[in-house]
């Protein structure tokens, strides 16, 4: 391309200009990818759109798929009100954070722990989750009504049937008194694993699993708008159903 646009004295943005109904008809082929795309993924931003795109054989560039979601309003994704599921104020023993430096290179060294929660068309929910550190998949959940320790525990048992770890294992979560409880911390104690907790208002400790329920969140949760519990526990299941198998 570049000894072409020398031959023919031109730039290289020039070339690309010189022939808009060409370009028209591209740009046509690629609005009709990007929507259909954006049908199927609506919480898409031009980013993912464009790892998609390539995964679909396009051949194209961020900024031309960027400045297309922007004149087909492909870009607004309606925000969410933020709730604090984390209340470290309480009585119980911190833990510090083991798991800041260590990279796992097996399953069942390392599991991260996170609660979020799900607003439905008629009420709130909570999500506790827990996910592998070295597969990044789910090795157990719980949704409930409630925001306590049964929650967080129901999402530790089910992890415990899935997965059975060996002692040494670390538990890695924030210092939420969910997680920091006797009860919880009795159980993870119980089958050898290591307790380790987030710094005090650092977020970047468990980003794995916070990142992993945004994706949930805007992948599944905001684009189903489930009506009630009934319909978010069989839909988060099927989600969540794709991560809980085992490398």
């Amino acid at each position: 391309m570049r000894r072409m646009c020398e031959l023919s004295s031109v730039s290289r943005a020039g070339f690309y200009r010189f022939s808009p109904e060409e370009k028209g008809k591209g740009d046509t082929a690629l609005r009709d990818a990007i929507q259909r795309i954006a049908l199927e993924f609506p919480s898409y931003g031009w980013r993912r759109m464009t790892a998609e795109l390539k995964r679909r054989g396009w051949a194209v560039n961020h900024k031309r798929v960027c400045g297309l979601m922007r004149e087909d309003n492909l870009l607004c994704l309606r925000k969410r009100k933020f709730i604090v599921t984390s209340q470290s104020d309480h009585g119980f023993a911190v833990y510090p954070n083991l798991a800041g430096k260590l990279k796992p290179t097996r399953v069942n060294q390392l599991w991260v722990a996170d609660i979020t929660y799900i607003r439905l068309q008629l009420e709130f929910v909570f999500l506790a989750v827990i996910l592998d550190a070295f597969s990044r998949r789910a090795v157990g959940w719980a949704l409930g009504r409630r925001l306590d320790t049964e929650l967080t525990l129901s999402a530790l048992h089910m992890a415990m049937r899935q997965r059975q770890p060996g002692p040494g294992a670390v538990h890695h979560s924030d210092r939420g008194v969910q997680y920091a409880a006797h009860d919880y911390v009795a159980v993870l104690r119980s089958h050898g694993f290591q307790v380790s907790m987030s710094r005090r208002g650092n977020p970047y400790d468990n980003a794995l699993c916070e990142s992993s329920l945004k994706t949930l969140k805007y992948e599944q949760v905001h684009r189903e708008d489930y009506r009630d519990y009934a319909e978010a526990n069989t839909g988060i299941e099927h989600f969540l159903a794709l991560l809980l198998s085992a490398l």
